[in-house]
């Protein structure tokens, strides 16, 4: 090769990896984001929750590859966004303030965001502080593909995640350590669990103080020749929620069940629960996929509470406000959702009264596709992450990524 043609070669290599989203991310596609897919549009009184609730809400999106932030600083909108590989659990510790997203592909990831705090002070560029303690990414750990994560939650105070690749739990550990901790009795044979491959999409935690106090949803409860994901897997119906101490089902009926959650599951150990926290405050809320639906269970079945235009994943719930997401139906799984209208299913996030069923607000992504997961973390914690929906500075935020402080 000619020095001249090194040169250019050396330099496109010098020019690479040099946008903060691709570098924070570790993905060269992040500074790609399509401004549409950060369009939305929000109800009357949308902002007014989140300022009252004097929370953040997280929002993964799937297949758009972004983790959306949505808070009312001062009853003032603000979005913001982080490009991530496929996102899919989230969840956070807010005792700790610390958030973690699942980054689903091969290999599976887990990130780490915590606030920023501030900035170093320097000499070679002039630092400008940025408000609301935006969430930076401050570790990553690696785990087999085949763990095919789904939902993230923390059981007690250990991080845990649905393997749907292997019909369990796990604990996830460091250094890309798992262990498995849970799966439900129908996929043993012969008293062996099988952990091979994927047959009944295991794919959400209710959280509870220990693996036996916990929920879990699935899509069916047969090892079948037919497995999830083929187009004519059965699914009408055959959705269930298991109990983590019997292993067997305590809800039957649902259809592609999504984001099992215990109401007001608490951020600290049951030792210093209040005393106020009723059984009814504790009920098991999940989201029929299939159907649009969100409700809690009720003597082995499903109490709707609401229905929703679009496929419902992604659930979290602050006193009696339930936020629940809806997605558009991927074309080719129609048949997966049999309750809804395809055509007119929403990317979009709810907030519904849990006592009356009412939609208080709503925002959607007119181009939006798939959600997969809500949780929340206190607005004076952390108003969202560091690039903003609608005023992205790439030299602010190289300045940002080169001074920022972290807890």
């Amino acid at each position: 090769m000619k020095d001249r043609d090194l040169a250019g070669l050396w330099a496109r290599h010098s020019a690479q990896w040099r946008d903060t989203a691709q570098v924070a991310s570790q993905w060269r596609e992040a500074s790609d984001t399509d401004p549409r897919l950060l369009e939305w549009s929000a109800s009357p009184g949308w902002w007014d929750i989140l300022a009252r609730l004097e929370l953040t809400l997280l929002v993964t999106r799937e297949y758009e590859h972004l983790v959306m932030a949505l808070s009312a600083p001062a009853g003032r909108p603000r979005l913001s966004f982080f490009p991530l590989p496929h996102p899919s659990g989230l969840t956070v510790d807010r005792i700790n303030r610390r958030v973690y997203v699942a980054s689903t592909r091969n290999p599976n990831q887990v990130f780490l965001f915590k606030p920023a705090r501030g900035n170093l002070e320097r000499l070679d560029v002039k630092t400008k502080h940025r408000t609301g303690s935006p969430l930076v990414p401050v570790a990553t750990t690696s785990y087999p593909g085949s763990l095919y994560i789904h939902d993230l939650a923390f059981i007690g105070r250990q991080l845990c995640a649905s393997a749907v690749g292997h019909n369990a739990v796990v604990r996830l550990g460091a250094e890309g350590c798992f262990e498995r901790i849970w799966w439900p009795r129908c996929v043993e044979r012969g008293g062996e669990p099988v952990f091979g491959q994927n047959h009944i999409q295991l794919n959400s935690i209710a959280a509870g103080e220990t693996a036996a106090d916990s929920f879990y949803s699935a899509s069916s409860t047969k090892l079948g020749r037919l497995r999830p994901g083929h187009l004519m897997y059965p699914v009408d119906g055959r959705g269930v929620i298991f109990s983590g101490r019997t292993r067997e089902p305590v809800c039957t009926g649902l259809t592609r069940p999504h984001s099992a959650r215990l109401a007001g599951a608490p951020d600290r150990p049951a030792s210093r629960r209040p005393a106020s926290q009723t059984a009814k405050a504790r009920r098991l809320w999940v989201a029929n996929s299939g159907y649009g639906e969100v409700g809690y269970v009720s003597r082995g079945r499903l109490e709707v509470v609401a229905r929703l235009p679009g496929w419902t994943r992604g659930l979290c719930i602050v006193g009696d406000v339930g936020f629940a997401a809806t997605s558009r139906v991927i074309p080719k799984y129609e048949r997966y959702a049999p309750g809804l209208d395809v055509a007119a299913s929403r990317c979009a996030v709810y907030a519904i009264s849990l006592s009356t069923g009412t939609v208080l607000g709503s925002l959607e992504w007119p181009q939006g596709n798939q959600v997969f997961a809500i949780d929340w973390i206190r607005a004076a914690d952390c108003q969202g992450f560091c690039f903003p929906v609608g005023d992205r500075r790439p030299k602010r935020d190289t300045v940002f990524f080169y001074t920022y402080l972290s807890e």
